[in-house]
């Protein structure tokens, strides 16, 4: 029985046939490395090809499937989204539990309230968990699915990752004093705002350790992927990730696209997003809810001026320029780890082409679609660029119109959402990614008001800190890997 208030038993929900749950394989973006089920991708993180791994065949769920769904408590429609993802990679009562589990402890009763800013206009409000962030509403399932198949397989993995703010501090709260995982997080030093520097590196949890890597995210991101690649240490260390680059990450994120959707009205009724995002990886989840069939009319992607999405969607070409900090951080990147799950999607998934393709996106720091691929990509996303002033901006008229406080990130999501709404007959859901105490500076230059963290956080800001300062070189972070993994032993 989920541990959820009104969660009915796993029997009583909508689950597609036994072939589609047991067969599901994951394959690599790039073609070359061999399908996995759910639960060897989850513990792999990265392709050994490089690639990413996605559904060999995306589930459908017919309308009346998802219509079972709608009403029903976010638990409920974890499930049974996640059921056929997962297939028969974790029985049924186990998945249950680790739903029950990873929910509990959010601080609303609904896990994801939506909340009405105007006419046809929503905030999906993803802060709820331990962190504050919308990483939380995968990580805490992602955690508890590894230590799930490592404690049933008695293996170690070492988890790294890179952060750009709000992954870390998830990911920490998720895998901290779990036997059977080490975490390495590595964030941009002095490019994270301080409460989430501080969720980091006051957890006094012997299974962590925190980098601040002198250089910015992407650097942090090569680090990881350069880690990936290294074979010998890859193996040695039994790497695994917890970015988004993780397809178990993309999965739980699927579920509040599908709950907030039915909330509104679907599948009778269409439904549009508006997804602040510099990885891609969120937004991204949201176009696999769309293929498993939810009725999603439009994508639309809101960055900072590190802009290099926006600029996709007006150009139909992918250029690196240089990161600039900005009051958003956790947006501030210019390599979408991500895209390469659309980019297969939109070169049918041809692994070769990919390959190819991401090699010269590497080497020239440029990638154009062909006017094929761009037609299909703008059919669905649309893109805004929104600035600092304009983020400010924003959070002020939110606050007197509403009386609501948001972070920086949703600011974002709320202006893009208003530049690119699209039909008006469509609600249009702007995703609210942080909590306002997460980035409390830039809500009281807006608003006058510092808004308090949640008592639940206690004496956070005082805590003593746990972190290593690295410089931006892959020796070095492996070496200091090395030194402190229980891997290796």
């Amino acid at each position: 029985m989920c541990g959820l208030p009104g969660c009915g038993r796993a029997a009583t929900l909508p689950r597609p046939s036994a072939k589609d749950i047991t067969q599901l394989q994951y394959v690599s973006t790039r073609g070359k490395a061999p399908a996995l089920g759910f639960d060897d991708a989850l513990l792999a993180g990265l392709a050994p090809d490089g690639g990413l791994y996605v559904p060999e065949l995306w589930p459908h769920f017919a309308e009346a499937t998802w219509a079972e769904l709608a009403g029903r408590p976010y638990g409920d429609v974890a499930k049974a989204v996640l059921a056929p993802l997962i297939g028969d990679a974790i029985e049924d009562e186990a998945l249950d539990a680790i739903v029950a589990e990873s929910y509990a402890g959010f601080g609303h009763a609904a896990v994801a309230p939506l909340k009405q800013l105007g006419p046809g206009e929503w905030l999906l409000e993803l802060f709820h968990g331990p962190t504050l962030a919308f990483k939380d509403y995968a990580l805490q399932l992602v955690g508890r699915l590894f230590d799930h198949v490592l404690t049933k397989r008695g293996q170690h993995v070492t988890i790294v990752g890179a952060t750009s703010g709000d992954t870390g501090s998830a990911a920490i709260e998720a895998c901290r004093d779990r036997n059977a995982i080490d975490v390495f997080i590595l964030y941009p030093h002095g490019r994270v705002s301080e409460v989430q520097r501080r969720q980091m590196t006051t957890v006094a949890a012997a299974n962590v350790h925190t980098i601040a890597v002198e250089g910015t995210f992407d650097d942090c991101q090569d680090l990881v992927k350069a880690m990936f690649a290294d074979a010998v240490f890859r193996e040695r260390m039994r790497l695994s990730a917890v970015n988004s680059i993780n397809w178990a990450r993309i999965a739980g994120q699927i579920v509040y696209y599908a709950f907030a959707a039915l909330s509104l009205g679907a599948p009778s009724r269409k439904v549009s997003f508006a997804v602040p995002t510099g990885n891609f990886g969120n937004v991204f989840s949201a176009y696999a809810a769309r293929r498993m069939g939810l009725p999603i009319e439009r994508l639309v992607i809101g960055t900072n001026r590190n802009d290099i999405l926006a600029r996709l969607l007006t150009t139909g070409e992918m250029t690196i320029e240089g990161v600039e900090p900005t009051l958003s951080p956790s947006m501030d990147i210019q390599v979408s780890s991500n895209f390469e799950r659309l980019l297969f999607e939109l070169m049918g998934r041809d692994g070769a082409a990919i390959a190819a393709a991401m090699a010269q996106f590497r080497r020239e720091g440029s990638l154009k679609l062909g006017a094929a691929q761009f037609k299909e990509l703008t059919g669905l996303f649309a893109g805004a660029r929104v600035d600092d002033e304009t983020t400010l901006a924003t959070i002020r008229r939110i606050h007197e119109s509403t009386g609501e406080l948001v972070d920086p990130h949703t600011a974002i999501g709320i202006r893009a959402a208003e530049a690119r709404r699209g039909c008006s007959a469509t609600p249009m859901v702007a995703l609210g990614t942080a909590h306002p105490a997460k980035f409390p500076d830039a809500v009281a230059r807006a608003t006058g008001i510092r808004p308090p963290l949640p008592a639940r956080l206690g004496d956070m800001m005082t805590a003593p800190e746990r972190l290593t300062v690295l410089p931006n070189d892959l020796k070095s972070v492996q070496n200091f890997v090395r030194t402190k993994t229980g891997a290796a032993s």
